[in-house]
């Protein structure tokens, strides 16, 4: 089969720069993935074998320097020396293993050094997504002029409603070229002007490179579960944005913070830290109740709620978006992320609802390793080990 991953960075931008945060302070950490499949998909006979294939292919994609160019231009905030580190990082097969059952069901590990591993989670994402939908037929029966024709009806709709958004829908795309011909097309519509709307741009540094659009991304949850064993539930997310503030200087300041609830964030959210940091990501939770909490706390230390940025960005459509956007009302900087309604909401077609999450790490080769969990506002994405995850509820209390 053809290979899907060609482009050093049909990635997204949270990779490298997570990945330039691991090099920074914690250089010598080891990591364990580990690929959930929430719909409990039964993948057909040989998918294994066929990943496995792609992961193989993967050893020859290499950063270009078209690409470094394009890095050094935009992303200032990283400093020369990571992209001589890019220039000889490889993709190692080595770190993945792969596990299908007799009923199909697919398990993958990836381990190894957090700055090389970390790597690995979107392109084995998209490639699974792709590889499933060919499998499936849904790419034999994609229509090309349809679907381009409502995804402009879509952009339309979105920037015609004043919504601030941009597209994060590399992981679970139907595939790579619908995702370039997404971008495209709201790349067009947003050009010709006119709307109370803005495009941000793409989390996907090639297609942002492609069409010289924004590319968005800051942080990952991964950052604060591995912290947690380290700081402790309750420090682990001030001690992050400390860490990654330091690491930036004050840029990419836009803070996920749900991966332990919000309860544990909003009790030791500093004044500075919160005034450092221009703004939140909602991932999980009810983005009204999680809208009204950030809006107290914010008032809570003396700080407009309107001077800051929230980026709302769990599993949203454009209609919700919209519901949002109304309810927020210009008390806070409201914006939003995309993903598998834009890059996946093909007809005839059901998206794939998969991750790779941390389940464990050590800071060094030399240390114990450790459970590294996820809680978050809905109890559907808590990941990791159940007793460590009930052992930490039980300590955070209601």
């Amino acid at each position: 089969m053809r290979q899907i991953i060609t482009h050093f960075t049909d990635n997204d931008l949270y990779t490298f720069t997570c990945q330039y945060y691991v090099l920074k302070t914690y250089p010598r950490a080891e990591v364990q993935y580990s690929f959930i499949d929430r719909n409990s998909t039964c993948y057909p006979e040989g998918f294994a074998a066929l990943l496995q294939e792609q992961v193989d292919m993967m050893k020859n994609v290499i950063i270009t320097e078209e690409e470094i160019e394009f890095l050094t231009n935009k992303c200032v905030f990283l400093p020369l020396w990571y992209f001589t580190f890019l220039r000889g990082y490889r993709f190692n097969p080595a770190e993945v293993s792969i596990r299908q059952d007799e009923e199909g069901h697919l398990s993958i590990d990836v381990c190894g050094k957090w700055f090389s591993t970390i790597m690995w989670e979107m392109p084995l994402l998209s490639i699974i997504s792709e590889l499933i939908h060919t499998l499936n037929g849904d790419i034999e029966r994609y229509n090309p002029e349809l679907e381009r024709i409502r995804a402009r009806e879509k952009a339309s709709r979105i920037f015609g409603s004043g919504l601030v958004l941009g597209d994060m829908g590399t992981r679970r795309r139907l595939s790579f070229a619908h995702q370039e011909m997404v971008v495209r097309e709201m790349t067009d519509v947003y050009s010709q002007g006119g709307w109370t709307g803005k495009f941000t741009g793409t989390s996907n540094v090639w297609l942002a490179m492609k069409y010289n659009i924004g590319c968005l991304g800051t942080m990952s949850h991964q950052l604060i579960s591995f912290e947690e064993n380290v700081s402790g539930i309750f420090e682990c997310n001030y001690n992050v944005m400390k860490k990654f503030s330091d690491v930036y200087d004050g840029d990419n300041g836009i803070f996920l913070y749900d991966c332990f609830g919000d309860k544990v964030f909003f009790s030791n959210l500093s004044k500075r830290m919160a005034m450092m940091y221009k703004g939140l990501r909602v991932d999980s939770g009810n983005e009204e109740e999680q809208t009204e909490k950030i809006i107290a706390k914010y008032q809570s230390l003396g700080i407009d709620p309107a001077g800051k940025q929230v980026v709302y960005s769990n599993g949203l459509n454009i209609e919700r978006a919209i519901e949002i956007h109304k309810y927020c009302a210009g008390r806070v900087q409201d914006s939003y992320g995309v993903g598998t309604f834009l890059t996946c909401d093909v007809t005839d077609c059901k998206p794939s609802n998969i991750v790779i999450k941390l389940v464990k790490g050590r800071i060094t080769e030399l240390r114990e390793w450790h459970d590294c969990i996820k809680l978050s506002c809905d109890k559907g994405k808590t990941l990791g080990n159940p007793d460590k995850c009930k052992y930490l509820l039980s300590v955070i209390g209601d």
